[in-house]
């Protein structure tokens, strides 16, 4: 090769290598430029958009790029602004699908990002705490639920759990998963009952957008620049500003160490505990059932040893003995004569009965042991007694009575700050990033965490409906929510209550425009803060949603007190609401009623009813100032209309210490 020639191939390389440079910058800087256009996790395959309104994408972008969504033949497009962020309002659409959603950059012709099997339809945003989050698994009548749960034509949405200091831009994760056997065991099971009955009814496609989160506050999910208009809450928001995310690290480990506690006995306490020829002499005697509220150790948190001799006589000796521990509040280990029988998560199981093995029966003196966590406010066994006891089936020994426990006998549990019920925490990463996702309405439980200042709630909770409508801009959106189930052990005289308290926040929340309650008094359970009749929860709450949504003719509501006049001795009380007529649950006596004269002291009322007005008289009230109606944590009361709907608790007088 001369110089000429190894000049020119030289040459060539050159050419060669920088065109090949500049082609590999180009796809780069595409490649790069493509990778920076993105939407909120809340956008996935199978996912819900609103119908009949114009539906809002949103996402990020190079600054100054064309974005273009393509969706049902309609192309809608938009600049993505100096910070890179854009916002598309698509035409309106009728229910239907499923459609393709495209998003395209730039006069790129092939979509950056697309999802599949879209749907039109309605969609709610679900929130609250615990009673919200419970599952379809969890609930009643679980297994037949879920093996006839084939509805792909309802979409969920669980946002991930997650706390932030400031409003984020979108959430932790999440994914939309069509309704079927497999996906409704983890949906929120009055979700889903309320997304059924929707879906039967108006034969369009239903998604539920769920951002739930158990054991939190009304404040939790509210927006700081609200909370801070408020006496209430100003000093608590104004304290955040302390709060960084090195104190969210700490307590995230604090958790791992909380959890290692509560699950694995620690110091090898259970090879010394459970075994039967441990000496338990020094432990403190208990009786049982009872909960950590009535001992004498009520703001314990921790692990306690509870420990309990039963003597089985050798009739009973079997292979087909079972234990029925009744209702333990929390999490605990089952020992029978040293050995474990079984290992709970909290709430998990409906039932806690458990088979004895054979080997492990004694006639005579026998060893149970139970390690439980004291938790929360909660421990112990909730009654009946007659729950709780040894069968073989034909006869039964109690397990009740005289117990013994000990407690720090395991290192202590660490404080857990629970940053997620701080105000706007939730709020900042479970709510701001789904707005302003297309919504019909909203459904909410939540209260149980607002109890002890339950006449606060009736500032709180319209704040949070006025802070997620003023963010929303959709108006007015409907918000349905449902009022606090009958709770804990019933009182056999009138008494002040704040479970009534925070019902009657909710019930004051009414005077806010397009706002409708769900009232449960009549199908909550005594002994379980989550009770199990999720099916009639959604399906009350659809009720309103058919009035208040759907503009049908349906009676939404149970009675509601109207007014009421003094006769003599007497109180007549009128109601609205009142359907088709009032009526009485169970039986021909109106329960749940009491009066007083102006002494303020409350006796039980006798109640009869005479067409849509109740009469009230008691021998011990001769000058009747005042009367209530269910008002306790769980009052006995059966006032209902002929819809089967149930009277909402109320009262006509102010008297009570917890608004002053």
């Amino acid at each position: 090769m001369t110089k000429h020639q190894h000049s020119l191939f030289l040459k060539s390389q050159t050419t060669l290598i920088f065109r090949l440079t500049v082609m590999v910058a180009f796809f780069l800087a595409a490649a790069t430029s493509f990778a920076q256009v993105a939407l909120p996790k809340v956008f996935s395959d199978h996912m819900v958009l609103q119908r009949n309104t114009h539906i809002p994408v949103w996402g990020k972008g190079k600054p100054g790029t064309q974005i273009t969504v393509v969706l049902a033949n309609n192309k809608t497009s938009a600049f993505a602004g100096k910070d890179g962020k854009w916002m598309i309002h698509l035409p309106q659409l009728k229910a239907g699908g499923p459609y393709r959603l495209e998003i395209f950059e730039g006069n790129n012709t092939n979509p950056v990002i697309t999802f599949d099997d879209v749907l039109i339809g309605d969609i709610y945003l679900a929130s609250g705490q615990s009673n919200m989050e419970w599952q379809v698994q969890q609930a009643m009548n679980a297994e037949e639920e879920i093996s006839n749960a084939q509805f792909p034509n309802i979409r969920m949405f669980k946002v991930e759990h997650n706390k932030t200091i400031s409003p984020q831009d979108d959430i932790k994760g999440g994914q939309w998963q069509r309704c079927d056997s497999t996906s409704v065991k983890d949906f929120s099971a009055i979700s889903y009952y309320f997304a059924r009955e929707l879906h039967k009814e108006f034969d369009i496609p239903i998604g539920i957008l769920q951002s739930t989160w158990g054991g939190t506050p009304v404040e939790a999910w509210t927006g700081s620049e609200m909370l801070l208009s408020s006496n209430i809450t100003r000093s608590k928001v104004q304290n955040n500003d302390t709060i960084t995310p090195q104190h969210f690290v700490k307590d995230s480990l604090d958790l791992i160490r909380f959890w290692e506690i509560v699950y694995n006995p620690q110091n090898q306490s259970d090879q010394i505990y459970p075994n039967p020829d441990f000496d338990d002499s020094q432990w403190t005697e208990i009786q049982m059932p009872q909960t950590l509220k009535n001992m004498d150790f009520s703001s314990y948190e921790g692990m306690v040893w509870l420990r309990k001799k039963v003597n089985i006589p050798k009739a009973m000796k079997g292979p087909n003995l079972t234990i029925n521990l009744g209702h333990p509040e929390l999490n605990y280990t089952l020992y029978f004569n040293g050995k474990e029988i079984c290992k709970t998560i909290w709430n998990a199981e409906p039932e806690h009965i458990y088979s004895i093995p054979d080997s492990l029966i004694e006639a005579g003196s026998n060893n149970l042991t139970v390690r439980m966590a004291f938790l929360w406010g909660g421990g112990g066994f909730n009654p009946p007694a007659k729950e709780m006891y040894i069968t073989n089936g034909e006869k039964k020994i109690s397990i009740t009575g005289t117990w013994k426990y000990q407690k720090d006998l395991e290192p202590e549990i660490p404080f857990i700050n629970n940053y997620h019920q701080y105000p706007s925490f939730l709020h900042n990463a479970m709510i701001a990033p789904v707005v302003p996702y297309g919504l019909k309405g909203f459904i909410w439980y939540q209260g149980e965490n607002n109890v002890d200042e339950a006449y606060d709630y009736r500032t709180l909770f319209p704040i949070l409906i006025n802070d997620w409508r003023i963010r929303w801009q959709q108006g007015y959106l409907p918000f349905m929510y449902v009022q606090l189930a009958n709770y804990m052990k019933r009182e056999t005289v009138p008494s002040e209550s704040n479970w009534a308290l925070l019902r009657e926040s909710q019930s004051e929340t009414l005077k806010l425009p397009n706002t409708g309650m769900a009232c449960i008094i009549d199908i909550g359970d005594a002994n379980n803060i989550h009770p199990l009749n999720k099916q009639e929860v959604g399906r009350r709450l659809s009720l309103i949603a058919g009035k208040l949504v759907y503009s049908q003719k349906v009676q939404a509501s149970g009675p509601m007190f109207k007014n009421f006049e003094v006769d003599n001795k007497q109180i007549r009380i009128r109601f609205s609401e009142v359907g088709s007529g009032l009526s009485i649950r169970d039986g021909e006596v109106l329960k749940g009623f009491a009066i007083a004269e102006k002494d303020q002291k409350f006796h039980w009322a006798k109640a009869t009813l005479k067409g849509n007005e109740v009469i009230v008289s008691a021998d011990e009230v001769r000058k009747p100032i005042a009367v209530r109606y269910g008002w306790a944590n769980n009052p006995e009361c059966n006032l209902i209309n002929k819809e089967g709907l149930p009277a909402v608790p109320f009262r006509t007088d102010n008297w009570n210490a917890a608004e002053k």
